[in-house]
């Protein structure tokens, strides 16, 4: 068996793709490809894939990367090769890369990702001309930046400070609207959703804007090391 690393962007309509229904697409590819994942062991085994960070559905990305193992030692080359005729539109493979060093998963290794948020200028509400060191200082010269969270056990939303979890933010406003560049936690030990930048952004701001105008894309994703280290 062998390990690799594939990276990926994805745009366009197919990114009201849900993380399962994308998961279901990479494995109807490598079998129309020909090429065998291994699979796990037990009552219900399940192909060795998985994505270093899932992504909303509805975001767009210029940096996505899914693992897995395959039955055979193939080139990264010869995988691309065979795996691209096969993939939908909106979904393009950047590169693959042998992971046979990579001890934990992906996932395990997330620590941040970077997001580009562009909020519309609606109903008089631009903010074209204000300085984006002003914005900043607005947002951020806060001691505390409160937001609703959904917790993960219970289900329930908790009031919690995403001031600590913003590790950079700049704002660039222009006639078309607000274009927010983040670079947040992500992972399992601290993970921000963009959806709070934006509530948060809108409520300090004053903006109104619907959610469902503002566009949200992921840049890429951070490890605790780089890939190159880690592979």
């Amino acid at each position: 068996m062998a390990k690799y690393i594939m990276e990926f962007t994805k745009t366009g309509p197919i990114c009201f793709t849900s993380h399962l229904d994308l998961m279901r697409m990479f494995k109807r590819a490598f079998k129309r490809s020909g090429i065998p994942l291994a699979y796990s062991q037990g009552f219900n085994p399940h192909p060795k894939m998985g994505f270093a960070q899932p992504l909303s559905l509805g975001y767009w990305s210029m940096g996505e990367y899914i693992e897995f193992e395959t039955e055979n030692d193939l080139l990264p080359g010869e995988i691309m090769a065979r795996l691209a005729p096969g993939m939908p539109g909106g979904i393009k493979l950047e590169d693959c890369l042998g992971a046979d060093r990579l001890k934990k998963t992906l996932a395990s290794h997330t620590v941040a990702a970077e997001y580009m948020i562009e909020i519309p200028a609606e109903d008089g509400s631009s903010i074209e001309g204000k300085d984006p060191e002003a914005l900043h200082k607005a947002y951020m010269d806060r001691p505390e930046i409160p937001a609703w969270k959904r917790q993960k056990k219970k289900k329930e939303k908790k009031k919690v400070d995403i001031r600590p979890m913003i590790r950079e933010i700049t704002f660039m406003p222009t006639e078309k609207g607000l274009y927010i560049d983040a670079l947040l936690d992500s992972g399992s030990a601290s993970n921000l959703s963009p959806e709070l930048i934006v509530d948060t952004v809108l409520e300090c701001f004053g903006l109104d804007v619907d959610r469902s105008a503002v566009s949200i894309m992921r840049k890429k994703i951070l490890f605790d090391k780089p890939l190159s280290e880690l592979l």
